[in-house]
């Protein structure tokens, strides 16, 4: 499960920010195509924040749709699957959005 290896991270980039204050809430932006399951992020959270300034923050996972550009009918399509051609059959395609996975913004008490 790499989402502990994420998540891990995730609450060192806060905690980093945070310098010892407690934190009520963690918004993370996670894109469609991230392959990251938002469900084993939580899970993860929830154990990665005991005993920290963290812990009983309320983490807020915000959806973003994946997004590409087809290269042969110049269309721009969203996308829920990295292996799906364009509507026109075409499998040349570049992904603009939905590959990503950020912390987005943290509230402090």
């Amino acid at each position: 499960m790499h989402e502990l290896g994420i998540t891990e991270n995730i609450v060192a980039i806060v905690r980093g920010h945070a310098r010892g204050q407690p934190v009520t809430r963690v918004a993370v932006e996670i894109g469609r195509l991230a392959a990251v399951a938002p469900e084993a992020l939580r899970f993860c959270f929830d154990v990665c924040t005991r005993g920290t300034e963290l812990e009983n923050a309320r983490l807020e996972i915000i959806d973003v749709p994946g997004l590409r550009t087809c290269r042969d009918c110049g269309r721009e399509t969203e996308a829920d699957d990295l292996l799906a051609p364009c509507p026109c059959g075409s499998w040349n395609t570049r992904t603009t959005r939905g590959t990503d996975l950020r912390v987005k913004e943290m509230e402090i008490a």
